[in-house]
């Protein structure tokens, strides 16, 4: 069960400080979160289903040196009308998600989007249907990187390369809110998708030091050693793909999305984040 789990603060050194200080009753302005998008993208491997992960820079101020899944902040051109779109609607995925079909739009572009700047990855193809993009010649590291920088849209390179965006291939995981006390805070759609074939995910992101295949029982266990940082709602979404018998399993929508955003409690043991639902 989500709804009262704890984790201690000591597994989430990047908060502790914000969440100590809130806890002790010192308040300040809270920040608007920001629409975020992230991607579970998943494999089968030799060892069970595998999940790619990078490891975020030190230097950054939001979760350093913390593994996490693809994903970022909602670019507003996400939303564009007429971006070429394939699969499900906008109209379809704001049913599911309960928001406005412009913001669906927005999240779901914005996913496919993200997955393919920090991976390489690109959920789209010439029809609603069939092989998808080829994206290993060199001239898409530069889509990317334009990307990134915010020189073009997700539509634009769609039109550009004759490609419709496949809604069709990811499903909606999680929805999470950060926490109240930090300064940096995101209203995030956890989705995931199954690694395309003929395809393949690198690491070529500048936010990232490390980009890899993950284990998840492997990368738990070093979490529980302390020798790897997660923040809770990548802990539980890794517990699930660990769980599943087969990638196929973890790319099925979730039939409960409740709001989760935590709050920090006084725990058994000290401080600590405990989950709650909205």
């Amino acid at each position: 069960m989500t709804a009262g789990r704890q984790f201690p603060l000591t597994t989430t050194p990047s908060i502790s400080d914000a969440a100590t200080r809130w806890l002790a009753g010192e308040r300040w302005e809270e920040a608007e979160p920001r629409r975020a998008s992230t991607v579970m993208l998943v494999r089968d491997g030799d060892s069970g289903t595998e999940v790619f992960m990078l490891r975020r820079v030190s230097g950054m101020e939001f979760a350093p040196s913390t593994m996490v899944f693809p994903g970022g902040g909602v670019d507003d051109r996400d939303g564009e009308v007429g971006l070429p779109w394939a699969g499900p609607s906008p109209s379809e995925w704001s049913e599911r998600l309960g928001c406005s079909p412009a913001e669906a739009q927005m999240y779901v572009a914005a996913a496919i989007r993200e997955v393919f700047e920090e991976c390489g990855v690109l959920l789209a193809g010439p029809s609603a249907s069939g092989p998808l993009a080829r994206v290993d010649d060199p001239e898409w590291l530069e889509v990317r990187r334009r990307l990134v920088d915010r020189r073009v849209a997700l539509a634009d390179v769609l039109r550009d390369k004759g490609l419709v965006l496949r809604s069709d291939l990811i499903v909606a995981k999680a929805h999470w809110v950060t926490p109240v006390f930090e300064p940096r805070r995101y209203d995030t759609w956890f989705f995931a998708a199954l690694m395309p074939p003929f395809q393949v995910a690198d690491g070529e992101t500048t936010e990232a030091d490390e980009a890899t295949w993950v284990v998840p029982s492997e990368l738990l266990r070093a979490y529980a050693a302390g020798s790897a940082l997660m923040l809770p709602p990548t802990v539980m979404c890794v517990e699930e793909i660990r769980d599943a018998p087969a990638a196929a399993d973890v790319v099925v929508h979730s039939d409960h999305l409740p709001l989760i955003m935590p709050e920090v409690v006084e725990g058994p043991g000290g401080a600590a984040m405990e989950i709650v639902e909205r």
